[in-house]
Formats: structure tokens, C-alpha cells, sequence
């Protein structure tokens, strides 16, 4: 189980899995999530009380989505936040 705080990160795979999802009523909103399988379940927590509760005392999950519709952030703990196109810059540089 793992907790993401970034909120661009939250809004993101809100905005892949197609949940029109809003983030408003939550000062601090917390993802939670879990992946089993070919799946990823989550569910929306307040920071404060996720702090207060713990990771390890969540039970249970508001929704289930496919794992090939969430970000790469998500899928894979090694990922590395760069931009593509940086990447295929350097390697025009190079030839």
C-alpha cells in the first residue's frame, strides 16, 4: 500500500483512469492506493487523518480501475519524473 501527496500527481490519475474526480473539498487530499493484480484500488484520504490513523489502518477502498490506464509513477517504484522530450534532444545531440 502506498500514499501519494503530490496533488499534480493525484489530479493526473484522476485525469488518466477517467474520474471526473473533485479534489476541492480536500485541504491536503492523500491517494492511497494499492495495486493487485491487473488492478489499482484507492481511495481519497485527508492528510491529517491519514497521519493520525496511519497508512497501515486503511480498510477498504472506494474504487477499482484496470492498472493499464494509471500513470507510470504509479506502476513502478524505480520510475524517474523526466521529460521525454529532453531525452530525445541529448540523443539528436549525440548522432
Amino acid at each position: 500500500m502506498k500514499a501519494e501527496r503530490d496533488r499534480k500527481r493525484i489530479r493526473e490519475f484522476f485525469e488518466l483512469v477517467g474520474n471526473p474526480y473533485s479534489l476541492r473539498k480536500y485541504s491536503n487530499p492523500v491517494l492511497v492506493y494499492d495495486i493487485y493484480n491487473d488492478d489499482v484500488r484507492y481511495s481519497i484520504w485527508e492528510e491529517d487523518m491519514l497521519d493520525r490513523f496511519g497508512l497501515e489502518n486503511v480498510d477498504g477502498w472506494d474504487k477499482k480501475e484496470n492498472s493499464m490506464f494509471c500513470p507510470d509513477w504509479m506502476l513502478d517504484d524505480e520510475y524517474e519524473d523526466y521529460d521525454d522530450d529532453d531525452y530525445d534532444e541529448e540523443e539528436e545531440c549525440e548522432n
